[in-house]
């Protein structure tokens, strides 16, 4: 079946990215989708106006958060399928139309381009990015440069009790029905970070631990073993690093280790 980037709508959630947009956007605009739809976060610094420039459609999601963001753009979009696409990403001239031939011609659900994380010179920043390349997350199906069907995807819907790990959530219940989801080997985009100081990476693994707990809550015992996750983790990239000769990354996994239960401690308290 032949398929074509315009029948793609690109849905770009954005909140103060404005250093991280216009790259992201310009890619798009090249890449031959029917439309770009940037919904903002509330954001109070020039990301409005870059996305309006960019011959962007704007809407904003009223500080609901990240899901309310995807499923607000999916809703409006009008084309078969959706590309759901991070501000901090850039697509190669004929990425998402690879993207798209490989998700058609492959049987694929949704699938998701594979991800080359950069960084600034900062070290928190190169941590992540040196983790993101060599940890199995890299293999885990999200949302970060992800072709759906549109129907399939408002079907599927997010767990809106979910403020992040909503991308592990969808993935656990689109595989309980049947689904089949995947990481492209073929397809690679640039993964950048706004920021490579500590603060921002202390931002990551609390968001990151706490949407595990989130899930543990919610699915109990099936969950329990995401428990394990940050711990494996940083006992895998401690010993890689030290094999690598690269001990300067032990900081990071302890770190990294330690606020992921922080966060998941928060959230296996929350109410559901």
């Amino acid at each position: 079946m032949d398929a074509s980037p315009s029948e793609i709508t690109a849905v770009v959630p954005a909140r103060n990215a404005e250093s991280m947009l216009p790259r992201c956007l310009e890619a798009l605009s090249h890449s031959g989708v029917a439309e770009i739809i940037v919904v903002d976060g509330c954001s109070t610094d020039r990301t409005v106006e870059i996305a309006t420039a960019a011959g962007a459609r704007v809407l904003s999601d009223e500080g609901r958060g990240l899901p309310w963001a995807r499923t607000l753009g999916v809703k409006s979009s009008t084309t078969r399928w959706v590309l759901l696409v991070d501000s901090d990403v850039v697509f190669g001239p004929t990425g998402v139309a690879d993207l798209l031939t490989e998700l058609v011609e492959e049987g694929y659900d949704a699938l998701q381009a594979g991800l080359e994380s950069v960084a600034g010179p900062g070290y928190w920043g190169q941590a992540l990015a040196h983790h993101h390349r060599t940890g199995r997350s890299r293999n885990w199906f999200g949302l970060v440069a992800t072709i759906i069907d549109r129907e399939l995807m408002l079907g599927v819907g997010f767990d809106d009790s979910f403020k992040s790990g909503e991308d592990i959530e969808l993935r656990w219940r689109m595989r309980q029905s049947g689904m089949r989801t995947g990481v492209s080997q073929k397809v690679l985009v640039e993964h950048r970070f706004a920021a490579d100081d500590f603060d921002f990476a202390l931002d990551q693994f609390l968001m990151d631990g706490t949407g595990l707990g989130r899930m543990i809550r919610k699915h109990g015992w099936r969950g329990a073993r995401l428990a394990l996750l940050p711990a494996a983790a940083a006992v895998r990239g401690s010993a890689l690093s030290l094999a690598g000769g690269q001990p300067r990354w032990l900081r990071y996994y302890l770190a990294f280790c330690w606020y992921n239960y922080a966060g998941m401690a928060k959230g296996l308290g929350r109410a559901g």
